[in-house]
């Protein structure tokens, strides 16, 4: 496959799901005729913990390429160990009663950035340690997002967790306390990730029926879980994405990559959620995941604008570009400070115009 075509297939894979408008990917119990209420919160705020899942686009697409492209199992990759970073996002959820509840969205890749991440650049590491946060909401199988389990689990082993039960047997092999391995070109081994702390808390593996058959699962009122049965690059399937109703605001959604796609999300919340009005977003929207630009995605700014949407904040593999066209075209993208420059790594694509929400930035919904 050639180095064009590879980048181009990566691009369209990123913007197939938001360019349906999620047609294809709603499940058949969607169409039922009672739509979901699942409560209400009074507001929520997103921590950026790590956006940074790696930080040289460049390597990253040579391991891609070298080892057999986008469509390659990521377990057969030995992957640059020094170019790995991890994305982990911190929810705070503040409901109509009571205490707020945090919720902490994925775990990251390198165990070391993990560890950088949760005890010098923020309170993750305590707050697992105590037990304040025990749920854990693994967006999908992606090494960026699930590869740096042991940091979690060596502070709270007994942490629920919520994944998409499309796994594959080396998902599971490194949550149950293992390690697995890769080939280089010259036949040598190598450890591509570990576990010495075995997952001993709930595990509640999602799929799109929900729990009670009606798509989703709740985690307390005002925030669901619905997991989308979709094809994802390097083997991956699925993706597990957060719903939140915010009084007298509308549904916010929080992804990991969004790999169904900006429009799918907000389609379904449309035709399913009871009483539905558009408020927010936050996450990696995988459009332009290597800063290339294709005409069609000029069209997902358009579908974004039509939702009429109040806030959207973005990083990861949104693309750069991305952010600076859709907020110059009047997306309400929230704007990113500069605190990332304080952390010990940043990514090469960082850029002055803070479209992103990078490391330690916080929106409130």
């Amino acid at each position: 496959m050639k180095r064009r075509e590879f980048l181009k297939g990566m691009a369209a894979t990123g913007a197939a799901a938001s360019m349906t408008g999620g047609l294809g990917v709603i499940s058949k119990s969607a169409h039922a005729a009672d739509k979901v209420d699942f409560g209400q919160v009074k507001g929520l705020e997103v921590e950026v913990l790590s956006e940074t899942s790696w930080f040289d686009n460049d390597i990253f697409k040579k391991n891609l390429m070298d080892y057999g492209g986008a469509m390659t199992n990521q377990y057969t990759i030995p992957w640059d160990w020094n170019n790995a970073g991890g994305y982990m996002t911190k929810i705070t959820v503040y409901p109509l009663e009571g205490d707020p509840k945090i919720l902490l969205m994925d775990t990251g890749w390198n165990n070391e950035w993990v560890d950088y991440i949760y005890d010098e650049k923020s309170d993750m590491g305590k707050l697992l340690t105590s037990g304040k946060v025990d749920t854990m909401i693994l967006s999908h199988w992606h090494l960026d997002h699930y590869w740096g389990v042991e940091s979690t689990l060596k502070r709270s082993p007994k942490i629920t967790m919520y994944a998409p039960k499309t796994y594959f047997e080396e998902d599971m092999k490194l949550l149950k306390g293992g390690q697995n391995v890769a080939k280089t070109k010259d036949g040598k081994e190598v450890v591509i990730n570990k576990n010495g702390t075995p997952h001993q808390g709930k595990l509640v593996l999602t799929d799109p029926k929900g729990e009670k058959g009606d798509t989703i699962y709740r985690l307390m009122p005002g925030v669901a879980v619905k997991m989308y049965d979709v094809p994802i690059l390097l083997r991956v399937r699925g993706e597990n994405v957060l719903y939140f109703n915010v009084k007298d605001k509308g549904i916010v959604t929080v992804t990991g990559c969004c790999h169904p796609g900006i429009l799918t999300l907000n389609a379904w919340a449309r035709r399913n959620v009871k009483d539905y009005k558009p408020y927010g977003c936050y996450g990696g929207l995988h459009i332009t995941l290597f800063e290339t630009w294709d005409p069609k995605f000029d069209d997902i700014i358009k579908g974004v604008k039509a939702f009429q949407l109040k806030k959207v904040g973005c990083n990861h593999c949104t693309g750069w570009i991305w952010g600076e066209k859709a907020s110059a075209a009047g997306v309400p993208i929230v704007k990113g400070t500069d605190k990332y420059k304080s952390y010990k790594r940043t990514s090469t694509v960082a850029k002055a115009s803070n479209v992103f929400l990078t490391n330690g930035d916080t929106v409130v919904f």
